[in-house]
Formats: structure tokens, sequence, C-alpha cells
């Protein structure tokens, strides 16, 4: 089930600025580096409402 979470998009260091330019920086807030929402590292902590739905859905199973 982690898998299916598992991506940048979803953990809790994972940002999103836009500048006055319009542009935008994806990046993980914890390392620094930029990121797409789909990648995937080892050091990857789920945002609280990514914790409950996999709670939920593993007390569905």
């Amino acid at each position: 089930m982690i898998e299916r979470y598992h991506c940048c998009a979803t953990c809790k260091h994972f940002r999103i600025d836009v500048r006055e330019d319009g542009d935008r920086r994806i990046y993980c807030e914890r390392l620094g580096f930029d990121t797409k929402p789909t990648y995937q590292f080892n050091c990857w902590d789920p945002k609280e409402r990514v914790r409950k739905a996999m709670k939920q859905e593993e007390e569905s199973e």
C-alpha cells in the first residue's frame, strides 16, 4: 500500500513556490533539491492526511 502513496507530492517536505515572474520552483524543503511530484526517495515522510488515508485503507482491508 505504501507504494501507492510513496512520492514527493505526498511528503510533508514537498514545496511549490511561485516566483514573481510566474515561474514555479518544485523542491524538497528538507533537502533543498529540486524535485518532481512523482519522484521517490527513501527519506519520504508522508503528510498527515496521507497517513490517515493509508491507515483508513489498511483498516478497510
